[in-house]
């Protein structure tokens, strides 16, 4: 239920029990009456040297990690404005999670960067160790496995697609 309530706004939601929120007119001017997202999901461009590299990066990551899949793949047509096959959307699942990948052949001033990172917790030591192991091949190690005070064993790397993975094992 939306309607006025003095100079304000409110909302009612009856689907979680009935709770209540006052808005701004500011808010309501900038989120209408849509109070929670669809959802949300990283994105992976594959750009510059790793242009055309998508389908083989989910293919390895999906490898990696229990609970994975790939849902879909959206391939170019012959005639669109990427090389034909390469990879127009993906979706794909780590351990259940939804990611999505694309290649990118236009010339892009950025690529991925370890500012932003896919960040694991590892429930035992052999499976961080494999997956890091796995995932350095090729790839640059930031932070090698170790104990850092924070995590008894916790490691950083940029794979050889260039994508920044956090791996940690859970206390």
């Amino acid at each position: 239920v939306v309607g006025t309530l003095g100079t304000g706004f409110f909302t009612t939601s009856l689907s979680t029990g009935g709770c209540a929120r006052v808005w701004s007119a500011a808010e309501c001017y900038l989120i209408g009456t849509e109070t929670q997202m669809k959802s949300i999901a990283t994105s992976l461009m594959f750009v510059g040297e790793q242009a055309g590299k998508a389908e083989e990066a989910i293919r390895f990551y999906t490898s990696l990690f229990v609970g994975s899949e790939i849902v879909d793949i959206q391939r170019y047509q012959a005639g669109e404005h990427e090389p034909e096959g390469s990879v127009k959307m993906a979706k794909f699942k780590i351990n259940g999670r939804e990611f999505m990948a694309l290649d990118s052949h236009l010339d892009h001033q950025f690529t991925f960067t370890p500012s932003m990172s896919l960040y694991v917790e590892c429930e035992s030591a052999s499976e961080i160790e494999e997956v890091f192991k796995a995932l350095a091949e090729g790839g640059s190690e930031l932070m090698p496995l170790d104990n850092y005070g924070f995590s008894q064993k916790f490691g950083w790397l940029n794979d050889r697609y260039g994508v920044s993975w956090q791996l940690n094992l859970s206390n």
